[in-house]
Order: C-alpha cells, then sequence, then structure tokens
C-alpha cells in the first residue's frame, strides 16, 4: 500500500513552488482585486516559497513533522488572502496526517479536514472562490477508497473543473470574464501534488483565463497583514468579528502552534493592529495599498446591479430566482459590516441598488453604503420596511431604463405598498384596540395593531384576520396583494386566503410566495 512520504512532500513542495512560478503571471492577470506589485500568484508563490525553505530547514523524520514544518512556514510568511487560505489547506493536511498515515483514504480524508481548516479561518466565506474549489473537492473524494495515486488525480480533476464554474458563482468574475484567481493557484498545488504521487505532471488548459487590466488610483483602502502570537484561542471569534466591522476579507490563520496569521482589507490600519495588540503580540507587521478594479463602463458590460438583503431562507431564494444577489441574515439579528460590504462590493458594476427587507436591514445597509471600503461604488439604499416592498420595488425594475429613473421608480414603488402583518403573540400587552393575551392573532397596518383574534389560533381565524386587514388595506384601493407565509402558517392558508378575498373582491389579483420568516405568519403588502 502506497503512502505519502517525507520524500513526496519534499517533492510537493518544490513542485508547488515551480507551478506557481510559471503561472504566477496568468494568475496575476485575471486577479479581478488586486493589491499593488502584490496579485494573488505573487502572494502564492511567495507563501509558498517560504514554506518549502522552511521544510527544508526542519528535516523531518516523518511524514507528519514534514507536514507540520511546510505548514508552519506557509502561515508565517502568509501573504495575501489567498496566501493565508493556501496555508489552511496545508496545515489542515498536516493535521490529518497526525493522526493516520495518508495513503488514498488518508488523503481524501486529509483534504477534507483541509476544507474544515480552510473555511475556518475566513470570516465570511464567499461562493465562487478557492474555497468553493476546496469544497467541491473534499466533497467528491470524501467516501473514496481508491489508492494514493487514484485519489490525487482525481482531486485535481474535480479541482480543474470547480475552478471553471467560478464564473457562474460570483458576478464580478463574470464580469471580468475570469475565473477565480486563488482557485486557480488552488488547482495548481492539486495538480503538483498529483504529479509528484503519479510520477508526471499535468497542466490542464482553462480558456476562461484573461489578462485584466486595472487603473491604478490613489488607495483608499489598504491589506493589513501580521503575526499574532500569545492569544487565547477563545478571543479569535472577537477579533474577527472586530476586524469584520473594519472591513473584509478578514482570515485569522492559525498554524498549530499558537501563532496566527491575521489579514484584513480595510481604511483604518491603526484600528486594525490595535485589534491584535489588546489580544497579543503582533510582528512581521505588512501593510500594503489595495487598490480596486476600474468599474465596469456602461455598454461594456453589466454597468449596475440591485441586491437585497433579507431575513428567511425562502425569500431568498426566491429573489435569486429572480438574478437577483440576496444575504439571507438570521431572523432577530443584523449582517455585518463585512457581510454588507461583500454584498455590495461583489456585485457587479459601479452602480449598486439596495433593498433591505426591514428597518434594522436598510440602518445596515446605509451604514455599509457609506464605508470606506465601498468609496468605489455608487451605493444606494431604498428604505423598505417589510420585504413586501422589496418585492414591489423589484416588480419595477428595469436594467434597460436609465439608473437614476430606475431607482426613482423602484424607490416610488416601494414606499407606495401598504403593508401588514399577522403575528402570534408572544406575551400579555396592552395594544391600541385592546388587550392581546399570549397566543393571540394580531393584525397590523404599517406597523400599528388594528386587531386581535383570541387564541388558539387556528386556519379559519388566521383566514378571518388576513381578511380583515386586507379589507382596512383596500378600502384606501389597491389592485395587486402580495403575501409571504411564514414558517408557522398552515399549508391550506394561501388557497384559502385567495378563495375569500376573490368573495369580497374579486377585482383584486392575489400572489402568495413561501416567505420563510418566523417572526410573521403572514406579511402582506397592497399595491
Amino acid at each position: 500500500m502506497r503512502v505519502l512520504d517525507v520524500a513526496a512532500v519534499s517533492a510537493w513542495s518544490a513542485a508547488c513552488v515551480h507551478s506557481l512560478a510559471v503561472l504566477r503571471p496568468a494568475i496575476d492577470g485575471i486577479n479581478v482585486y488586486p493589491v499593488a506589485d502584490s496579485d494573488t500568484g505573487s502572494n502564492l508563490l511567495f507563501t509558498m516559497t517560504a514554506a518549502r525553505d522552511a521544510l527544508a530547514e526542519a528535516d523531518p523524520a516523518t511524514t507528519a513533522e514534514a507536514l507540520a514544518a511546510f505548514a508552519k512556514g506557509a502561515v508565517a510568511a502568509a501573504k495575501g488572502n489567498s496566501g493565508v487560505i493556501m496555508s489552511q489547506v496545508v496545515r489542515g493536511i498536516a493535521e490529518s496526517a497526525a493522526a493516520r498515515e495518508l495513503d488514498g483514504p488518508g488523503l481524501a480524508e486529509a483534504l477534507g479536514c483541509a476544507d474544515r481548516a480552510a473555511t475556518g479561518a475566513v470570516s465570511r466565506p464567499v461562493a465562487g472562490t478557492i474555497l468553493t474549489v476546496l469544497h467541491t473537492v473534499a466533497a467528491a473524494v470524501r467516501d473514496a477508497t481508491g489508492s494514493l495515486e487514484e485519489v490525487a488525480v482525481e482531486a485535481a480533476r474535480v479541482a480543474a473543473e470547480a475552478l471553471e464554474e467560478t464564473p457562474k458563482q460570483l458576478p464580478v468574475l463574470a464580469v471580468a470574464g475570469v475565473v477565480d484567481a486563488g482557485a486557480r493557484g488552488l488547482v495548481a498545488v492539486l495538480d503538483a501534488l498529483s504529479g509528484v504521487i503519479s510520477g508526471g505532471l499535468t497542466e490542464p488548459e482553462h480558456p476562461l483565463e484573461a489578462h485584466h487590466h486595472h487603473t491604478i488610483d490613489a488607495p483608499t483602502a489598504w491589506e493589513v497583514m501580521y503575526l499574532l502570537d500569545g492569544v487565547d484561542e477563545g478571543s479569535l471569534p472577537g477579533l474577527r468579528k472586530t476586524l469584520s466591522g473594519l472591513g473584509d476579507s478578514v482570515t485569522v490563520a492559525g498554524d498549530g502552534a499558537g501563532a496566527y496569521a491575521v489579514h484584513v482589507h480595510c481604511a483604518d490600519i491603526g484600528a486594525a493592529l490595535e485589534a491584535g495588540i489588546e489580544l497579543g503580540r503582533p510582528r512581521r507587521v505588512r501593510v500594503e495599498p489595495l487598490i480596486t478594479p476600474t468599474p465596469v463602463e456602461v455598454g461594456g458590460g453589466i454597468d449596475r446591479s440591485v441586491v437585497a438583503v433579507v431575513h428567511g431562507g425562502q425569500l431568498a431564494e426566491l429573489l435569486r430566482a429572480e438574478g437577483v444577489a440576496v444575504l439571507s441574515v438570521p431572523q432577530g439579528s443584523e449582517p455585518t459590516v463585512e457581510e454588507m460590504l461583500g454584498l455590495i462590493n461583489e456585485a457587479a458594476g459601479h452602480h449598486v441598488t439596495v433593498l433591505p427587507g426591514g428597518q434594522r436591514l436598510t440602518a445596515a445597509a446605509d451604514a455599509a453604503a457609506g464605508h470606506a471600503m465601498a468609496a468605489d461604488r455608487d451605493v444606494v439604499v431604498i428604505p423598505c420596511v417589510s420585504p413586501v416592498q422589496v418585492l414591489a420595488a423589484l416588480a419595477v425594475h428595469d436594467k434597460d431604463r436609465r439608473t437614476n429613473d430606475d431607482v426613482v421608480a423602484m424607490a416610488e414603488a416601494a414606499a407606495a405598498t401598504r403593508r401588514g402583518e399577522l403575528r402570534i403573540a408572544q406575551e400579555e400587552s396592552l395594544t391600541w384596540v385592546g388587550r392581546a393575551q399570549a397566543g393571540d392573532v394580531v393584525g397590523l397596518v404599517d406597523g400599528e395593531v388594528v386587531s386581535i383574534e383570541p387564541a388558539p389560533a387556528s386556519e379559519t381565524s388566521l383566514v378571518a384576520a388576513a381578511v380583515g386587514v386586507l379589507n382596512r388595506m383596500l378600502a384606501l384601493g389597491g389592485e395587486l396583494v402580495t403575501v409571504l407565509t411564514g414558517v408557522d402558517a398552515p399549508v391550506r392558508l394561501p388557497g384559502e386566503l385567495a378563495d375569500q378575498l376573490r368573495l369580497e373582491h374579486p377585482e383584486v389579483e392575489l400572489t402568495s410566495y413561501a416567505g420563510g420568516q418566523s417572526d410573521a405568519v403572514l406579511l402582506m403588502g397592497v399595491e
């Protein structure tokens, strides 16, 4: 039974450096978000070269020791977001090697460990990046029982195929006509591993590779990197949260021996360093200007995008089906600054219109729109206090209309949509229409309580309450009613409501969707 040994690890480290050196110009050319004089290919080459040198100096006696030295060198020298993630790929494999021999199934298990380590180091994983390709590889070989060579070859093959899917998963890649640069580097590393094990290097061709030219302006943001020693592992979530409030591309990656590589793109260098000083001892600090790409010009592709941030997974899927990039946030919580910046900065085009499905979500979107990390985008937030207003705005969105006219039309549609809700009271409360007890069905129009149906809630009482709310809303006129059902809504409720509304308001069109919200049984909009 063949296993990965010390000689193979050493050969792999050398092959990685050779492959990345050859591919560096191409990888730098497809990088959509470069750092001045230090693009993804350069970062990966620097990181893996340092890792190779650390391995050579360690003179390991076992495979586990060889991989541990390789990983420690990679973490210590990790440069750029891609370098940090790649260091965690090696670290994950190294940790797996400490527990078992790396035969075929062992390598498959190691790639799964690499997937978990790399993803865990990133504050906000993004689809269509190196993490997506790595996860696809780990899933493909998870139950592999073949030989070491078979698993290595399969991993490289799956990675190459997953790479070509990345433009479909991240709009900014599709607009630029490129694959993810970091993922291309991962393919090179897995190709090198496969080549070392099988005895023949392979170099798959990827036709989506293209050179992407950038106009370099004065930097308004920075890539901040440092190693952090003497930090309590329990404080790392707090560090990630602090850094996520400063910018994006946050990674905090350990080397397995107590040191952590910290990486963030932000506008406040001092705050990023202070976050580390409060927890430990920063060293090897590197700061480089972050250069964002020239926005796509009108007529040169997608010049603007509409994005949304909402509560409810089903509602998010509904919006994605309409071609809208969506950030889905758990009910009762707010998105982090990094999450909002990711939604904005990963959208295609210079102009981004944000549709937030609630008051707190609107406040979060406003904060991100004015953030320094979004300075190169023209961001407009259309205030919405309910998801039904988001749907109303999207209903009038026209990508062929002038940008300003389209924003005005969406804003007017959202503002003109009256909103109603049905909620189940969680506790006793005094309202304008009387006292509500826990379990009562409470009807609201534009945030004000207008009706109370005594507990227990039933399909009949919910229909009656919904019709009562809609009658109040339709008294002022309306042609279209949109209903979003919550997770606790009876399955037959939309149909029963449609039948009743047809009898009382035959002139009105009703459209129902599964919203998936947990705080309201029904959300209703009247246009």
